[in-house]
């Protein structure tokens, strides 16, 4: 089984976020500089909300704003689903699917201690199918006793 942690011990420490006082410009520009589709909003140490590409694409291309006059905390998801180390991964499919996110903010107690991507989870999962995949084939060749 694997678990968040699994998943964040295999990624760089590094969480990209920004300023919930900064422009969805600024923000797009880090994303896209990062590669990365969302960006944790931070206040001081405090998470805040998160801000992601479809939020860009819904509450400012379709309602004709400026990226360059809009502030992030205007457009930014505050509701945020979170996760713990502890969860699985197939637990954080059940919760992507169930809520329609592609990033899942990680806590410790309070504390913040990383996302996890859509992309992470499946391929958590394609990986493990493969290790067991490849267990089988060698137990069918007769390569374990």
């Amino acid at each position: 089984m694997t678990y968040v942690r699994d998943i964040l011990n295999g990624k760089s420490s590094e969480v990209h976020s920004i300023s919930a006082d900064a422009t969805v410009y600024e923000a797009l520009k880090l994303m896209s500089d990062k590669e990365i589709g969302a960006l944790v909003v931070m206040e001081g140490e405090k998470v805040v909300g998160i801000l992601s590409e479809r939020d860009y694409a819904r509450k400012i291309i379709l309602k004709g704003k400026a990226s360059k006059d809009t502030l992030v905390r205007e457009v930014m998801s505050p509701h945020l689903i979170q996760v713990r180390p502890e969860n699985t991964v197939e637990e954080c499919m059940i919760v992507m699917t169930g809520k329609h996110v592609r990033h899942l903010p990680v806590f410790e107690q309070e504390k913040f201690v990383g996302i996890i991507s859509i992309g992470d989870v499946v391929k958590s999962i394609i990986s493990r199918q493969e290790l067991l995949i490849e267990q089988l084939s060698n137990y069918i060749a007769g390569k374990y006793t």
